[in-house]
């Protein structure tokens, strides 16, 4: 038995779609999982030091991976018309140099915002913090991610949409990509291949048995919002398109990849189909 240390945050779309595995509804008889739980940008860097065999990461960091890591297909979280919010307390102004919170130097919602407003003075916090510093006036504004989004003291607005900064920047219709998984290179390729065809069929239980699965979840207190929000958030972060990457959502990647160049935040620029796990083998092994 081969047993592979997987990483995850802990917000209920990356739980929804891992714990399928968790619970036992998919299993392998050479291969498990241990998984641990976290923060976005700790997942980032972990996977910068190749911490993990397989981790959740934020798109905006993959381009930094690329000689380590492939991307995977599946248990991907895409915004169409929505995602992180820029917030602020009502009726503030805010100064070109505003002091902001986000969520992690390698998030892509960072790689937006930093572009957007480059002279802005940014602090890193934990996701779960961002909204008390704002209301504390330990900053100016604050990125908010995850269930965040969903609901925030009265007392603050939306200053600006992420989703608004990449449609001006992208200039397409196209969604954008949010969080991925990753898998190490060095893993041998069947093995691989096995470990993505395992997290697809979870991400489509997880679908097919969604009141179920979301009962357990709420039942082990593993999420933080009630029901009505994960259902809403569910349905924004992990639906059918999370199952496996389309054409429209390979062309968004591309498109951040390509921006992340023109702005120099990566040396050079990729195409996203050579970042994924290659299935020729697949189709020789079985023909």
């Amino acid at each position: 038995m081969r047993v592979l240390q997987i990483g995850h945050s802990p917000d209920a779309d990356d739980l929804f779609m891992y714990y399928a595995i968790a619970f036992g509804w998919v299993s392998h008889e050479n291969i498990a999982f241990n998984n641990v739980a976290l923060d976005i940008q700790t997942l980032n860097e972990k996977a910068l030091q190749g911490a993990l065999d397989i981790s959740a990461i934020s798109f905006g960091v993959y381009p930094l991976l690329f000689q380590e890591q492939c991307l995977l297909r599946t248990g991907v979280s895409f915004g169409s018309g929505y995602g992180p919010k820029l917030i602020k307390k009502k009726n503030k102004l805010l100064k070109s140099n505003f002091k902001v919170a986000l969520s992690g130097a390698h998030t892509t919602n960072a790689m937006l915002f930093k572009i957007a407003y480059p002279n802005a003075k940014i602090i890193y916090k934990n996701f779960l913090d961002i909204e008390k510093a704002v209301l504390n006036d330990e900053v100016d504004a604050g990125v908010l991610i995850h269930e965040s989004i969903l609901h925030y003291d009265e007392s603050l607005e939306v200053e600006r949409e992420i989703w608004d900064i990449w449609c001006e920047l992208n200039k397409q219709d196209l969604p954008l990509p949010l969080g991925g998984m990753c898998i190490r290179r060095s893993l041998p390729l069947s093995v691989a291949i096995t470990c993505e065809q395992m997290l697809t069929k979870a991400v489509k239980i997880a679908l097919e048995n969604k009141p179920l699965l979301s009962q357990m979840l709420e039942e082990r207190n593993l999420i933080r919002v009630d029901s009505k929000q994960l259902e809403t958030y569910l349905n924004l972060y992990a639906n059918n398109d999370s199952i496996t990457l389309s054409q429209t959502q390979l062309n968004a990647i591309n498109a951040l990849f390509k921006i992340g160049y023109d702005y120099k935040i990566y040396s050079q620029i990729l195409s996203v189909e050579d970042c994924l796990i290659p299935l020729e083998y697949t189709n020789f092994r079985d023909s």
